[in-house]
């Protein structure tokens, strides 16, 4: 190997020794370090197969996919929910994930009649109601529009419904997987509706989704020209087919099923429409046999995703990495508190990566575990203030007989042997 005696390259050696020395002695200090013996491991002293031999070249996979060792990796559903998976649900695998992005492919899907299978050449959008001109849009007039890109959540209004009369589902995909957040390319609502020209007596929008069951929401007017979008891009790629392809409303903030799929129609109107997605379903049946309606805005929420039921802890007892999600429809979350001894003792937790309103945001905590069994909670504050109840606080006020809009504290188990459970702690 030729020498380099230049003092710049000496100088960025010592430097870079300089940091690796002491970023060993930091994670020495944190209680962290590699297995002892290392030096005689195979693994490390033995050339292996992808050492040894070339792999596939760069046309074996021309859209790629993730590693066969992170097969796991997948939505689920829960067989028992549904009757047939036509009209279910999956959930995101959100113990498997980092970061705030999800990627397409593991978006959970929920459906009212299957996925629609549509060319783009053959889709159209029409608006029409109380409007001056109703129009017919193809996707290429759609795409004349100025475009936006914005990063939002999606969660549907049932996540955590199970959750309302006690510790059901045992893992974070089930309880509170019907959750992703993605970026979203589309054009602004507000532009298609001008171009139809709402008439003042146009208060409510009818969006309507191309599917076999019709699936449609009342939306207020007030809404429709804020921040929705009609979207034709997640992630950078065209929707995928269960995510709506060719396009979908995007009403951030508020819950998923008013973010109709295969939108084809927009309908001005002068009232809601009173469907069943807002009446028999939808609405939230309080203790006394009235049913809360309208309540579109997801409420401040949180969990904890690793170590959770399906992430246990197998490292055993030393520095130990806990991270979770929190989110909110009212804009962005201000601090999350986390607690590993049921609520004895609660931590700011350190919030990493982009914070953005209506978004999910991913947050951290490191503590030393010494082997003693764990009760772990998180609590999501957001930038108006509110603050994410406990679930007895939150059956206090609105009793046990909903399903939707469950924001409340979850609580994880964790033994001795680093297995972890569902529980509930009063």
């Amino acid at each position: 190997m030729a020498k380099n005696d230049d003092p710049a390259h000496k100088s960025t050696r010592r430097s870079f020794l300089k940091a690796g020395l002491t970023g060993g002695a930091a994670l020495a200090a944190a209680g962290v370090s590699g297995r002892a013996g290392a030096a005689g491991d195979p693994l490390i002293t033995e050339i292996q197969d992808w050492n040894r031999y070339s792999g596939d070249g760069v046309d074996s996979r021309p859209y790629g996919h993730p590693s066969e060792f992170e097969s796991q990796v997948v939505r689920r559903n829960v067989a028992w929910l549904t009757a047939d998976p036509i009209s279910s649900v999956n959930f995101t695998p959100l113990h498997e994930l980092d970061g705030i992005i999800t990627p397409n492919g593991l978006c959970f899907e929920r459906h009212h009649s299957g996925i629609a299978e549509i060319a783009p050449q053959d889709h159209r959008l029409m608006v029409h109601g109380l409007v001056d001109t109703p129009l017919v849009f193809t996707m290429a007039d759609l795409m004349r529009f100025p475009r936006e890109n914005r990063i939002y959540f999606l969660e549907c209004a049932a996540n955590s419904g199970m959750e309302w009369r006690g510790a059901q589902l045992n893992g974070c995909q089930f309880t509170h997987g019907m959750l992703h957040c993605v970026m979203y390319t589309g054009v602004r609502l507000r532009h298609l509706l001008e171009e139809a020209g709402v008439k003042a007596s146009g208060t409510w929008l009818l969006a309507e989704g191309a599917d076999a069951s019709g699936m449609a929401r009342s939306i207020p007017m007030e809404k429709a020209l804020d921040d929705c979008l009609v979207a034709f891009r997640q992630n950078g790629e065209a929707l995928r087919p269960e995510q709506g392809y060719p396009v979908r409303l995007v009403v951030p903030g508020w819950e998923g099923n008013m973010w109709v799929k295969w939108l084809r129609r927009l309908e001005v109107g002068d009232a809601p429409w009173e469907l069943r997605e807002e009446t028999s379903k939808y609405t939230d049946l309080l203790a006394n046999g009235k049913a809360r309606r309208h309540t579109f805005a997801m409420d401040v929420k949180s969990v904890i995703t690793s170590p959770s039921p399906q992430a246990p802890i197998t490292h055993g007892k030393g520095r130990t990495v806990l991270t979770g999600l929190a989110w909110s429809g009212n804009g962005t979350i201000k601090r999350v508190d986390v607690t590993i001894d049921g609520g004895r003792n609660w931590h700011t937790a350190r919030l990493d990566g982009p914070s953005l309103p209506k978004a999910l945001h991913r947050f951290y905590h490191e503590f030393d575990w010494d082997g003693s069994e764990l009760f772990l909670q998180s609590r999501a504050i957001d930038e108006q203030g509110l603050i994410q109840p406990t679930k007895d606080e939150l059956r206090a006020a609105r009793g046990e007989n909903s399903i939707y809009h469950n924001n409340g504290i979850q609580t994880w188990h964790v033994g001795k042997d680093g297995t972890v459970e569902n529980v509930e702690i009063s």
